[in-house]
């Protein structure tokens, strides 16, 4: 039997709001992450209103710290499950991990490429009032 709204706030649970204010997760990023699985069985009062155990909120604040070091939502469904069993072994968190850094340095090698190509155009720009650009010309494969 599902609680009463009024009772299940009054035994420490929370409605969607507070666990956003909470967790600092947005509403709509709540129920998202609920329809993607990684929140489980989310409780319901007999209203049909989500409600939100202090054990929720602390999965909603995993993830968050999760999302903001990058993790994609399959990662992170793998860090919550493991995160979750006491007894898993940390090599697999770490590889996790260490695939994560190491998809993240690739990244920053061509972000500082594009950089490297970009300063080098843009010096090589004269920036007048002439036609002729430089920055124009290699986005069109003529230099």
């Amino acid at each position: 039997m599902k609680p009463d709204h009024a009772n299940a706030l009054a035994n420490g649970f929370v409605d969607i709001g507070d666990a956003a204010r909470t967790s600092g997760v947005s509403i709509k990023m709540i129920r998202h992450y609920e329809t993607l699985g990684l929140l489980g069985e989310v409780p319901r009062t007999e209203a049909n209103y989500r409600v939100y155990s202090p054990s929720l909120i602390h999965t909603l604040r995993f993830i968050a710290r999760s999302r903001k070091l990058g993790f994609s939502i399959p990662e992170i469904s793998e860090l919550l499950t493991l995160w979750q069993d006491r007894k898993r072994p940390s090599a697999a968190v770490r590889q996790i991990a260490a695939r994560h850094l190491n998809d993240l340095r690739t990244r920053i090698a061509e972000l500082q490429s594009i950089v490297d190509t970009l300063n080098e155009l843009t010096n090589c720009c004269a920036g007048d009032s002439r036609p002729e650009c430089p920055i124009l010309a290699d986005l069109a494969g003529e230099s």
